[in-house]
This record gives C-alpha cells, structure tokens and sequence, in this order.
C-alpha cells in the first residue's frame, strides 16, 4: 500500500510539473489587424438621433489571408492542439496535411509548423497549445507569402516575403475567438424616478454609459427612449442626441435590453398605445482596468476634482481610448494623446495605448493626416515616443516603426517651397475650438509640432536600428527648428507669432506654439521667462476656454515652476464645473456662460459632451509636477522625484509603473518616498540640510538637495522649506 500511494504521488508530481512546465498560449494575429478591425467595429456604433454617423476619414481593414509559422526544436513528440478563427490550412515542414485537423502530432526534433488562414469578416487568427509548441508574439506572421518558382523548376527559399512578429493581446482561452470580444457589463438601477406626461424620466445619479434595459416589456404600440447627459436633454425629445425607438406588438411579459450601449445620466421612457413596462434598469459596462495612481491631498475641492477626473477618463477607456462617451466615441488622434498621459499616471494600460496606436495610423499607403488632421498627425508620432519613455517596450516601437516611416514620408511631401507646413486640399488644421483662430498661411504651431515629431522620428530609428533614418530624421528636425525660430520668433514679443502669410509674420501671439515650445524646452532660459510674462500670464492675449489646450498651458506653468497659480486656476476651472453639478468633466468650459448655454456646442443645445475625456488632465498634472514624478529613463529603470505642494499643506499619491508603483508623500516639514522600481531621484528645497539616516545627501545647489532612491526602501526626510 505504502509504495501504492508513493507511486501516486509520484504520478500527480509529474503531471503538476508537466502543467508548470506547459507554456501559456494567446491568440495570434497579424499585428494591428485585430486594432483596426475592432476600432472600426467601435467608430462604427455611433449615432445621431437614431441614424447612422460614420467617421469621414479612411477606414482599412484587416489582410484577410494570413501566414503564421514558427521552427521549434523538440526534445520528444508533441501533441499540438489548434483553434482557428477562418479558413486554414497546416502544413509541417512545408508539407500540408489533409483537412482541417484540430490536433497534430509533431515529431522531435527541428520543425517548421505553419498555418495559413483567411478570414473575409473577422481577423484571421490562431491559437496553437502544445507542451512547448504554443503561439504568441514570437511566431511570425505576413501578408504575402509570395512561393517563388526558381528556373529549375523547384521552390526558391529567397521568396521576398516580408515576415513580422504576430501580435497578440491577452486572449488565453482557446474557445472564445478574438471577434467575440466585449466589454463586460453589471447591472445598474437609477438613484430615482419620476412619472412624466406619458411615461417616466429615470435619474441614474451621475454620468454613465451602457445598456438600457426593460423589463416587463408588453402591449402593442410604441417605446421611446430618449437620453440625456443632462436633465434637460433627455426632456427634449426633438433636440436630444440620441435616441431608441421600440414598435410592440407583444401578447406577454419580456425583457428587452437596448442593442447599442449609450451615455446618459437622465433617461425619458414615453409609451404610446397599450405598450407599458414593470420597471427600466441598465448594464453598465466599462473597461476592466486597474486603478493603481491616486492623490490625496489638504484640499477637499481638489481631492474631488482628482476623482471626477479618474472617473470620466474611466468612461472614456473602452476598447480603445475615445474622445466621448456621448457623441463621438471615436478614436481622435488628439484626444488620445492626453489620454495616454493621464493613463501613465492612473491605470497604466500599455495594452490600450498599443490598441490605439495600431487603430488610429492604420494601413499603407497613407493618402491623408490622421482623422484628416494636420495636428493629429504629429501627436501620433509623439505618443509613440512618451509610450516607449514610460514602457521601455522597444520591440512596439520596432513593430510600428515602418508605418511611422511611411506617414513621416507623405508629411514631408506636402511641405511648401519654404519648407513649411500650410493647409493643402484635405487637410484640416484644427490646433482648438477657439473663436477668430486663424488657421490661415503658415501656422507657427503646426511647424513647431512637425519639429518635435522628426525629433521623435530620429530617437524611434534608433530603437529599430535604422541609423541612416535616424541621422536624416535628425538633421530634418534641426534645419527646422532653427527655421521656426528665424521666421517665428519676435523679440520685441518675447513670443513665436502665430503664422506667416504670404511670407510674411504676422503680429498676432497666441498661446499655443508658446505653451508646446516651453516643455519642449525649445526656449533658453530667458526666453521662457518671456512667454511666461507676455503670453501664458498676459489676459490680452486671447484666453483658452477647452479643456483639451488648457491642459497644456497649464503643463507649460507647471513646467515653469507656478504650481501655485495653476492649483488656483485648478480649483477655478474644474471646480466650476463641479460648482455647476458635474459629475464628470467637460469637452468646453466656459465660465461666462450661464444656464443651460453650457450645454451648448455646434449650433445644437445640446451638442456638448459633458463627459470628455480631454477634460481629465488633472490626473496627469497632479501625478507629473506635484508628485513630481517622472521616468528619466525608458521603462522607469531611473526615474526624478521632485515633489511641489503648490500652497497645499500636505499630499499624498502613489504613481503606477509597468513593476510597481512610487508612492510619495510630502507635507511642509517632511517627505516619505518607497519605490518597487529602478533608482530614483529625490530632488527638493530645504532652508537647512536634512538628516536622513541611510541616504546619501547631495547638495547641488544652494539650499537644493538630492537623495539616491533605491527599489524596495522606505524614506523619511525632515526638511525646513
């Protein structure tokens, strides 16, 4: 009995350490394809009024023929098993087997397994699990599997074909296919309700977003259902966003849930005929995300703006980030790239930054700017940069590298006889919604941002190891930057002028080029204190009323030390909106407004989106320059501390990363830091030096100090401000 029970034992170790052993396997495409697929299946979704409203850029698609393969070195045979989403075939070793088998044997030693799958509707894909045989982002895959036929008859190996590595995106359940993806959903019931002429209007409390469901739907006639951002707009029938309309003819009870997800906080169910319903409820869904910043600080007003924030960038992370849950939901190249910002500094997605990347560039060849935007186009190439300084994911980098190429190559062909950047038929120079904002000539804010995006171009080629790229990307960058501040740059302003027409400055100074120049660090010292003084802190120049620009001249302040003033202007802009009952933020505010003229944009009342996801740059702010912290290099394998309370009495907050967070806490008299990752720099003021027993203390300048932050130890410093 005794050796019986070892020899269980045994028997259970072994398959315990064969299950270890097994590699875990996710489902493979072609890279971006499933992106691309998945944001047309989103843009797609949205309405107006009960009509479809498609985007009106380019839509590609997905390659509907797909070759995947990979050698693997056995030391034993190996069942394999396959599941596949389209058409395939498989072959080892070059030869094809018969049919569609589901599960193969693969001898030891080397091997070639491949599949090749067409898929005319959804994204063709693969999910391979063997022992050691599974499929991920080290297969390879291309489009054109090009069998070339030498003069002798027989196969050439030298066929051209262009592999790549798969992509892949955390699908690990082989019975689930990519195309069945969705969001999750939890049932929600509103906070209140009340009867109306013919129906009832349901108050679910504070913004939200997802599917109206009714139960106890009967009776023949007619539902309608009409939603509102705000009280206003689901009471307005003719004048609401959207809308669903239901025609009945039911002779019992049934449930019904809305087929397209929607944002509202109040809905208006009216009923027409003998139709009627027991009770409305909704399934909220929304991105499985992990909210791992936060802050906290002295300041009730700002803690609440913090969570506002966080909230409403939450309603905006879906498959992909989008720029509003009520109007758009599509992927606005602008919009995502301070939604990549606020990510660093709340969830930490990487794996929807990547989504959104792949989704917005699309496919070759590029015959306009992304979303038709001038501007949108550059933010592109920086968010692929800030990915890779928050990351250190070099392989993304190297993967989207070509379509980084290829865009940047029809960019440089639309320049003008000086160089520069006008408006061409197509184009769309969009910069903000302002009133009287030229867009007219050479816009000084177009060139400045084509500069940093050939900067970006320089330091991506590289990452995948094209120096020849990178020297001519470099050498680009320089000749234009040192053009823009030629023609630009007005000394007796103390500012870039905001265009050139007909070859000739203008005298008009906005805030934008000015703002971007400052944390480009494009400006020398005494420069930046000139933009300071003469535009970001001067009223007669024209003021910013978005969110969207906002964010950046605010970024500019901070960048500049003025953390105070922007904690005020803070507390102003986005605590006047939570003055006026906001629950989440805004796409446009403007204080002068009154009544229901905030819920006012593009000739409709009610256009706006009150739940925007530009509108949730406090996230970043807070965590970037009061907090303070900041990759230094790629990855956070070195990162800066320097924590500013900007007239706070104390704050805390933790700062996510791709291995850990940084958690930081500041008052006037003490600092305490612990970091999971890397090694960091603690950078702060103090009127006498500090003794932090176990720290090594540097004083770089007078009464400024540094502290050595090493992974895994906790720090308190005293400190006199």
């Amino acid at each position: 009995m005794k050796h019986r029970i070892c020899l269980l034992l045994a028997l259970a170790a072994s398959l315990f350490i064969d299950q270890v052993q097994a590699q875990k396997a996710s489902w493979i495409w072609y890279p971006g394809d499933f992106d691309i697929y998945m944001s047309n299946v989103m843009q797609n979704r949205r309405t107006e009024r009960g009509s479809f409203f498609p985007v009106f850029w380019k839509m590609d698609s997905h390659y509907v023929l797909v070759d995947f393969h990979k050698e693997f070195n056995l030391a034993q045979p190996e069942e394999v098993k396959l599941y596949v989403e389209g058409t395939y075939n498989v072959k080892i070793d070059g030869q094809a087997m018969t049919g569609f088998p589901k599960t193969i044997q693969i001898p030891a030693g080397k091997h070639k397994l491949s599949l090749k799958v067409y898929n005319q509707a959804h994204v063709p894909a693969i999910f391979v699990q063997g022992k050691t045989v599974v499929s991920d982002e080290t297969w390879l895959s291309t489009f054109e599997d090009k069998e070339w036929i030498d003069a002798s008859g027989k196969t050439s190996d030298k066929s051209g074909t262009t592999f790549v590595s798969a992509g892949s995106w955390h699908f690990t359940d082989p019975l689930i296919a990519p195309s069945a993806f969705k969001l999750p959903v939890t049932p929600h019931t509103a906070v209140k309700t009340e009867k109306t002429n013919k129906g009832t209007l349901l108050d679910f409390g504070k913004e939200t977003f997802g599917f109206i469901k009714v139960h106890g739907l009967r009776g023949k006639g007619k539902m309608s259902i009409y939603y509102g951002e705000s009280r206003e707009e689901a009471l307005s029938t003719e004048k609401c966003e959207t809308l669903d309309y239901l025609d009945l003819d039911l002779s019992g009870k049934k449930d019904s849930v809305m087929p397209l997800s929607k944002a509202f906080r109040y809905v208006n169910a009216q009923f027409e005929g003998s139709a009627a319903a027991d009770s409305i409820s909704m399934l909220y869904e929304y991105a499985p995300v992990t909210e791992k910043g936060s802050f906290k600080s002295s300041d009730e007003e700002l803690n609440k703006i913090y969570d506002v924030a966080k909230y409403t960038f939450h309603l905006n992370t879906r498959e992909f980030f989008i720029d509003g849950i009520k109007r758009d939901r599509w992927v606005w190249s602008g919009d995502a790239y301070q939604s990549y910002l606020m990510n660093y500094y709340s969830f930490f997605d990487a794996e929807t930054v990547k989504r959104t990347l792949w989704a917005q560039r699309g496919k070759d060849p590029v015959t306009a700017h992304i979303n038709t935007i001038m501007d949108y186009s550059f933010y592109w190439f920086l968010g692929i940069y800030d990915y890779y300084k928050f990351t250190g994911d070099q392989k993304f980098v190297q993967d989207i590298y070509p379509r980084m190429q290829s865009l940047m190559t029809y960019i440089d062909g639309r320049k003008n006889k000086d160089g520069l950047l006008e408006w061409m038929p197509g184009d769309w120079i969009f910069i903000d919604w302002a009133d009287k904002l030229s867009k007219e000539g050479e816009v000084s804010f177009e060139q400045l941002l084509y500069a940093r995006s050939l900067e970006t171009m320089s330091l991506c080629a590289k990452l995948a190891n094209d120096a020849d790229g990178a020297a001519k990307y470099d050498q680009q960058a320089k000749a234009l930057k040192k053009k823009l501040f030629d023609l630009y740059w007005d000394a007796s302003k103390q500012a870039l002028v905001h265009s050139r027409i007909e070859g000739k400055p203008t005298d008009n100074v906005t805030r934008y080029a000015n703002m971007f120049g400052i944390f480009f660090d494009y400006f020398t010292a005494d420069q930046k204190q000139g933009v300071k003084k003469n535009v970001l802190l001067n009223n007669t120049v024209a003021k910013i009323t978005t969110p969207y620009m906002r964010f950046y001249e605010l970024e500019a302040l901070c960048a500049m030390g003025e953390q105070s003033y922007v904690l005020k202007e803070m507390k102003s802009y986005w605590g006047g909106m939570l003055k006026l009952g906001a629950t989440s933020f805004w796409e446009e505010y403007n204080p002068d407004k009154k009544g229901t003229e905030h819920l006012a944009m593009y000739g409709r009342p009610f256009g706006k989106s009150l739940c925007h996801a530009w509108g949730a740059s406090p996230i970043y702010l807070l965590g970037r320059y009061y907090l303070g912290v900041q990759p230094a290099q790629p990855g956070y394998e070195t990162y800066t501390i320097e924590p500013n309370l900007g007239g706070l009495a104390w704050m805390e907050g933790k700062v996510p990363t791709q291995n850990g967070d940084i958690e930081v806490y500041c008052s006037k008299k003490e600092i305490k830091v612990k970091s999971a990752v890397g090694t960091g720099i603690l950078k702060f003021k103090s009127k006498s030096k500090p003794n932090v027993p176990g720290a090594e203390i540097t004083e770089t300048a007078k009464g400024v100090y540094e502290i050595k932050i090493q992974k895994g130890k906790e720090y308190r410093i005293r400190y006199t401000l």
